[in-house]
């Protein structure tokens, strides 16, 4: 076994996760920290192109207590990446000098492709009781990916559609008015269609699972108690359900909206634009379900450590 660490800087949260893993790819991992902390890096960033002086701060002060966390698990590899919202910054290399000092580890931009393929991985390496070939979607604050396979992913796609995005871009009412949510839903629909295009076996999945905070938020608020991680991995969210969340909390100003059991505080402000994005993409690609997984891209990050 080897002690590892892997942070996820991504649009909306930054996230730890220090793990023992063996074997490769698909081998033994044993979680030994988990942590996630709401820094909105990526906030603004579609209109302006530019990560915000505030945002980096936040941001930066998460990887510092990240850094001595790792050094106080005793780990010998450590992989950090960076997601969507600074695939999109003009300034991301000035961020991630400052982040290459705070955490000690310099942050890798990863495409969306391997965005996807490191969310199957880490997803489908527990799964040996679901019937492939499988389908796992991972919306983020800034992007969606999309990720089909078997053993491993043979095709991964990105969306520029995700939480934070939709929210900003779409979403400025409190309640979102009608016409606003409908518009979202449009730009969704139509991100999405061009998308799955490129994702050959779509019709031959027999196991959609899907990963990250929007999905597991609305796994917790459709239980209607404060968020477990055990309790959320491997619930099954109906496309029912999650419609009737996505009608419940949009129609809710955030004053009240932030009151629902398992919905914590950074995530009321935009938990209805990745509503949006969620049964946008269980309408356009005819799910009825999805598996809920906890494991996710940090896992698939660590096991690349192996």
């Amino acid at each position: 076994m080897t002690r590892v660490a892997a942070v996820d800087i991504g649009t909306n949260s930054v996230r730890l996760l220090v793990a023992d893993v063996a074997g490769g790819a698909d081998g033994t991992l044993v979680a030994v920290d988990r942590r996630m902390r709401i820094t909105r890096l990526g906030e603004g960033v579609d209109a302006t192109h530019q990560l915000a002086p505030a945002a980096i701060e936040r941001t930066l002060e998460v990887l510092h207590e990240y850094r001595d966390a790792i050094a106080g698990d005793a780990v010998t590899t450590v992989r950090a990446t960076a997601t969507s919202a600074a695939r999109d910054a003009t300034n991301r290399d000035e961020f991630f000098a400052a982040a290459r000092d705070a955490l000690g580890t310099a942050p890798e931009l990863l495409s969306g492709d391997e965005e996807g393929r490191l969310s199957f991985h880490g997803a489908t390496a527990g799964l040996a009781d679901e019937p492939p070939p499988y389908l796992v979607v991972d919306i983020g604050g800034g992007s969606t990916e999309l990720a089909v396979g078997t053993t491993a992913p043979e095709a991964a796609v990105s969306v520029d559609v995700g939480c934070v995005r939709i929210t900003e871009a779409y979403l400025h009412s409190d309640p979102p008015a009608a016409e606003e949510l409908s518009q979202a839903v449009s730009v969704v629909r139509d991100e999405l269609a061009d998308a799955t295009r490129a994702l050959p076996g779509l019709g031959d999945v027999k196991t959609a699972v899907g990963l990250a905070g929007t999905i597991t938020t609305i796994a917790a608020v459709e239980q209607g108690v404060p968020y477990s991680r055990d309790a959320i991995h491997g619930f099954c969210l109906t496309r029912a359900a999650a419609e009737d969340v996505f009608r419940t909390l949009a129609l809710e100003p955030a004053a009240e909206r932030r009151h629902n059991p398992g919905l914590e505080p950074g995530r009321v402000d935009t938990i209805v634009g990745g509503a949006v994005v969620l049964v946008t993409v269980l309408r356009g690609l005819e799910l009825d379900e999805l598996l809920v997984s906890e494991d996710d891209i940090l896992d698939g990050l660590a096991r690349s450590l192996a």
